[in-house]
């Protein structure tokens, strides 16, 4: 069974809400890098950019990592190639914000966390999610958070993203596997 959660004019309006709180939350936005996590927070990465120059005319950098080599869990996940991280510039003393599509357990962060130290010493790392669905196994909690969702573990949230899937929608599948 699968429950629409939210419309492409909802996501809309939420990456228009979370590019505000940024701006709002960041100081000096010439500091910001935007780093997307593969696969679907490098398009949000790219649309919170695009917002951030409509609101306050400044370009902000974007990058994309893949965190494959650094997650602890790599014998649990299926098998996938790494897709090519791309870190725009140095991030020694910028704030790096990291942006995801879903957070559930922790473990992708905790590994973009690890990943991000490679590009240099950020002054500052923040992370950014269009849903968190709860159920955390690592203290770590988003900065900015597109919508919460409390879900059941054997529930899956799906987000569908223009760029990669053709359409715009996050989706709750319940009971994926019957």
């Amino acid at each position: 069974m699968t429950k629409k959660i939210l419309s492409s004019e909802k996501i809309r309006r939420v990456i228009t809400r979370l590019a505000s709180q940024v701006i709002e939350k960041s100081g000096k936005l010439s500091d910001i890098v935007l780093l997307g996590i593969h696969t679907r927070g490098v398009p949000l990465a790219y649309m919170l950019a695009q917002q951030i120059e409509l609101l306050e005319d400044i370009k902000v950098p974007v990058g994309a990592i893949d965190v494959t080599f650094y997650r602890d869990d790599l014998d649990r996940i299926k098998t996938r190639t790494p897709a090519k991280t791309k870190v725009p510039i140095d991030l020694t003393g910028k704030i790096v914000i990291l942006v995801d599509d879903v957070i559930y357990k922790g473990r992708t962060i905790r590994a973009a966390l690890n990943a991000v130290t490679e590009y240099g010493r950020p002054k500052m790392i923040r992370l950014l999610v269009l849903v968190d669905r709860g159920h955390r196994e690592l203290p770590i909690h988003p900065d900015f958070t597109g919508k919460k969702l409390p879900t059941s573990s054997e529930e899956q949230v799906k987000v569908y993203l223009q760029e990669i899937d053709g359409r715009d929608a996050v989706e709750l599948l319940k009971n994926p596997t019957d």
